[in-house]
């Protein structure tokens, strides 16, 4: 059985993309990053460290992330797809 070997997807073109996508739904909801924060109930560092690239954001906090920005998860996908 052949092995597929998965990229580090750390700060890569697409990381990258799904970070602008994140940025531009907290700013268009008119919250800065602690704003955003209190409403995850998370420290304003978690935060930060997404929109800095040094953190990974896997699906289940990206449809948390979309919900508390009250953004349909599906839709704020296929920004990140275009």
């Amino acid at each position: 059985m052949a092995s597929t070997t998965l990229r580090k997807t750390l700060r890569s073109r697409g990381h990258r993309v799904l970070i602008g996508v994140l940025v531009a739904a907290r700013k268009a909801a008119g919250l800065n990053q602690r704003e955003f924060a209190d409403r995850l109930k998370r420290p304003r560092s978690f935060v930060g460290r997404i929109e800095a690239g040094e953190r990974r954001v896997d699906v289940v906090e990206f449809i948390e992330l979309a919900r508390v920005l009250e953004v349909d998860p599906s839709q704020l996908f296929a920004k990140v797809l275009d």
